[in-house]
């Protein structure tokens, strides 16, 4: 077991599944030079055949994974930023998504769409979104959020062995370095959240990148006597309903942090959740802390201001525990 970022266990999750199963392809954005790292190396293993670099044209690159696995290929589709998934969406919307049903199951689709999502890079507006709301609704699909080094390997290599088209959707920074096991059979169960940090006072359920401010947050409110149980949620589709059930239940209180904006947002979806199952448990209004209703800026100071920061979790929870129980 060894330290790693996020760009590097992906690798590594990539090398051991391409390894394993000489049916895994990888092809994509410049999925042979690796821009981004997650790549490095596998070309010059497993050659140009099984990892291609394609042209910038989206739609033909999701389509050519609804051909590819129903061919009987584990297809990897490598869109490097999660806005390029919007100009590859009708094949998602339209074929990925809806094949095996309409095929009553005799067809399978083994696809992983992969993509860096989420801003904090002074990236723009046109690199930065987070697609996921837009994928929710879809139906037929998984989506994997990965919060650091262990959780992206683990959930890659289950999503490269599913028989559904998964979202990988990771944030590009990587987080700090993690103990990754090196174990070749480490997965990660889809639709299932981790529960990092166990309290009494208050839930906090994250996306992907916020549990790293999560964490950050938990700790100063710990620190000031508020005790925090801390939910990474992981998977969005299928989500672990019953672990953020039986936190509300313990706590009474709930924020949910989500780098998506508002509107139809993941948060939203898990506030419905708790709202249907857990009215009762709640003694206070459950607060969603998400991107303002903007394009995310360029410029590191406007960006700073639209995404949720470690202090607006602290005092989200510090305005919480201050209302009536």
């Amino acid at each position: 077991m060894a330290k790693k970022r996020m760009m590097p266990a992906i690798n590594m999750a990539l090398e051991e599944e391409m390894s394993r199963n000489s049916k895994v392809i990888l092809y994509g954005e410049d999925a042979g030079i690796s821009l981004l790292g997650q790549t490095t190396g596998l070309q010059e293993k497993f050659g140009k055949d099984r990892v291609r670099d394609t042209p910038i044209c989206e739609n033909i690159m999701t389509g050519m994974a609804v051909g590819a696995a129903a061919a009987g290929y584990r297809p990897i589709c490598h869109l490097l930023y999660g806005n390029f998934i919007y100009t590859g969406f009708d094949s998602i919307a339209n074929q990925a998504a809806k094949l095996k049903y309409m095929t009553g199951g005799q067809v399978k689709l083994p696809i992983v769409y992969m993509a860096v999502i989420g801003g904090g890079r002074s990236a723009s507006a046109q690199h930065s979104d987070i697609p996921y709301p837009a994928l929710m609704n879809l139906g037929g699909i998984k989506i994997v959020v990965p919060s650091n080094s262990r959780t992206a390997k683990g959930l890659l290599k289950s999503a490269i062995r599913d028989e559904n088209p998964v979202f990988y959707l990771t944030a590009a920074s990587g987080g700090k370095p993690e103990e990754v096991p090196d174990d070749e059979e480490f997965l990660l169960p889809i639709g299932k959240a981790e529960c990092i940090r166990e309290g009494s006072d208050v839930t906090i359920i994250s996306i992907g990148s916020m549990t790293i401010k999560a964490i950050q947050a938990s700790q100063e409110l710990e620190n000031n006597g508020i005790s925090v149980d801390l939910i990474d949620l992981l998977s969005l589709l299928p989500i672990d309903e019953e672990t953020i059930i039986n936190s509300v239940i313990k706590t009474g209180k709930v924020v949910i942090v989500d780098e998506a904006r508002d509107v139809c947002s993941a948060a939203s979806h898990i506030a419905a959740i708790i709202s249907d199952k857990a009215f009762e448990y709640l003694r206070a209004p459950i607060k969603r802390i998400t991107v303002q209703d903007v394009a995310i800026p360029y410029a590191p100071i406007l960006e700073n201001s639209v995404i949720p920061d470690v202090k607006d979790i602290i005092n989200t929870v510090n305005l919480l525990i201050s209302s009536r129980s």
